[in-house]
């Protein structure tokens, strides 16, 4: 266990629990097959009509303050990473959402990123977001436990603090330029987990009424 732990803290851009609840990858707001609905052949297809990235970021934090993570949903290595962040997150401080769902990329496109965008791990708040090396060391800074037996989050602050962004994102895009080959690519599209619901946004935010 601590093995694994300490696995993902080493190599944290790399953002699978049988327990989740998941679509179709076809689902995925990357994939040209995206639909709301499946159905039959002689019943046609709905598509959903997805709300304005502003209206979509105002109902995510209307109610709920809570910082969101963007995580690649398809990626094993990023989905370890999300439920290692849930292990150490009892509180739940932080909300986590697919890049390819609805809402990912309406948080996207209102912090000036493309709604495609997968390059990056992005942590939004209601006042702005971080990407790459800053939004895994603000995560690691928040959620590190304190019975770690290293000083992952003074260090974390540190690596902030001390060493330019450049170098540290180099590093990060080393490894996130390479996480599907590392730890592979999953059929499906983590949008939820039946164990933490309120700890995924509801993807449904994104859609109008």
């Amino acid at each position: 266990m601590f093995q694994r732990k300490f696995f993902v803290v080493l190599l944290p851009a790399m953002f699978n629990s049988s327990n989740a609840f998941v679509v179709s990858r076809s689902l995925c707001r990357n994939s040209n097959k995206f639909s709301l609905f499946s159905t039959a052949e002689n019943i046609p297809k709905i598509e959903p009509v997805l709300s304005t990235p502003s209206a979509v970021s105002e109902r995510v934090f209307s109610a709920d303050k809570r910082p969101v993570i963007l995580f690649d949903g398809v990626c094993n290595m990023c989905n370890s990473a999300v439920n290692l962040a849930l292990d150490w997150d009892p509180q739940g401080k932080l909300r986590f959402a697919a890049l390819q769902s609805n809402v990912g990329r309406a948080l996207l496109q209102v912090n000036g990123r493309k709604a495609d965008d997968i390059s990056s791990i992005v942590l939004v708040s209601e006042d702005g977001a971080f990407i790459k090396s800053d939004a895994i060391l603000r995560i690691t800074e928040e959620l590190t436990p304190k019975w770690i037996p290293l000083p992952v989050g003074p260090s974390a602050k540190l690596g902030r603090l001390l060493i330019p962004s450049f170098v540290r994102d180099l590093i990060y895009d080393g490894v996130a330029d390479n996480r599907y080959s590392i730890m592979g690519v999953r059929d499906e599209c983590r949008l939820d987990d039946g164990q933490f619901n309120d700890r995924f946004v509801d993807d449904a935010l994104g859609i109008d009424a």
